[in-house]
């Protein structure tokens, strides 16, 4: 299975520019069996209520894509919102994993309680979000259920000064992860920067059972790395 992991720009409160985005990657991905964004990128990764709110969308969505896709979102439940990570197979939502371990500034969200999996090319994955990846027990429940790949969107633009203490901690954190549990990781992420105070810088890569990184896209550079799961 050919996994394709997209360093994107982020963009905030404008579905239809960031569906452009998902739509042109999807066409550079020829060959490429799973497509992964970053967390909460359809909407933009912003936690305050009234981006939340304004911009929550139910997790039921269409999209004429032709590879399975991996898609952060906000989502809008019956009993409030969700950081939520879609699978899309052709264009059509066939299920979901809901963040499991929240930050202290996404109170607006109710946790996930679910770990599914599912099956791309003959691969099995599941997905933990972003933060995450700082509990084993969120990795090691995917494994339980079969899975050979993690699928972690994440959205890491921080503060200046906190993006460049962290940029080589990200990964050391999905080593850990790999290493505990055998899987194969393809993280997604975004780059760039939110005005003169926020800096994104990935990391986006993929990586394998032994946590060495067998392909990744440069800090600073929208685009896409693709490696095989075998």
């Amino acid at each position: 299975m050919f996994v394709g992991v997209c360093q994107t720009p982020e963009i905030l409160g404008d579905v239809e520019a960031a569906l452009d985005v998902v739509h042109d990657f999807a066409r550079r991905a020829d060959g490429v069996d799973l497509l992964v964004f970053p967390e909460c990128f359809l909407q933009g990764y912003l936690v305050t209520a009234n981006h939340v709110r304004e911009h929550a969308l139910s997790a039921d969505l269409r999209l004429a894509l032709r590879p399975t896709v991996v898609l952060g979102m906000i989502e809008r439940r019956a009993r409030g919102f969700a950081n939520t990570a879609v699978v899309l197979h052709g264009g059509r939502t066939v299920g979901a994993y809901r963040k499991t371990f929240l930050t202290r500034g996404e109170r607006i969200f109710g946790a996930g309680d679910d770990y599914p999996v599912f099956d791309c090319a003959g691969v099995r994955f599941g997905i933990n979000i972003c933060f995450d990846a700082q509990y084993p027990r969120a990795a090691a429940a995917v494994a339980e259920r079969g899975a050979r790949l993690l699928v972690h969107p994440a959205q890491n633009m921080m503060r200046r000064d906190r993006a460049l203490h962290w940029q080589s901690r990200h990964n050391e954190l999905r080593r850990r992860r790999v290493l505990e549990t055998g899987m194969w990781l393809a993280a997604a992420d975004v780059t760039g920067s939110r005005g003169a105070t926020h800096l994104g810088l990935g990391p986006t890569v993929v990586m394998n059972p032994s946590g060495e990184v067998v392909a990744t896209v440069p800090a600073g550079v929208v685009g896409m790395a693709v490696a095989e799961v075998r």
